[in-house]
C-alpha cells in the first residue's frame, strides 16, 4: 500500500487547548477507506505522538479512533502551562506542526 505524509491525506489536522495543561490533536480523514487503512496500520499510536512531540509516553493520552467522524483524537500534556511565562501559544492552536510531515500514513 502506498504511503504519504499525513498532511497530504487528512482533511483536517488541528490542535487546541483541552485544558491549561493539555492539548488535543485532531485528525480528520477524507473517507472511510482511508480512515480504515490508517486505523488498521496502527501508525497513529502513543509512541508516534511521543516521538513527534518529544515527550514521554506518560505524557500522551489514549489515541481515540472515532469512525462516525472519520477522526482520530489524542491528548498530550503541554510542555508549558497555557499563558505561563515562555508559552508561545496560549490557545494551543499552532501545535499541530509536527503532525504535518512527521508521519507517513497508508493511502488505499
Amino acid at each position: 500500500m502506498q504511503q504519504r505524509p499525513l498532511s497530504q491525506v487528512a482533511r483536517v489536522i488541528r490542535s487546541k487547548n483541552c485544558s491549561p495543561f493539555t492539548l488535543t490533536l485532531d485528525i480528520i480523514l477524507p473517507d472511510r477507506p482511508t480512515f480504515d487503512a490508517v486505523q488498521a496500520s496502527g501508525v497513529l499510536n502513543r509512541e508516534a505522538f511521543a516521538r513527534l512531540y518529544r515527550c514521554g509516553l506518560e505524557d500522551v493520552g489514549d489515541v481515540i479512533h472515532y469512525p462516525p467522524a472519520l477522526a482520530v483524537k489524542v491528548t498530550i500534556r503541554r510542555l508549558k502551562t497555557s499563558g505561563s511565562f515562555g508559552d508561545s501559544d496560549v490557545y494551543g492552536a499552532q501545535q499541530h506542526g509536527p503532525l504535518l510531515d512527521g508521519l507517513l500514513v497508508p493511502v488505499p
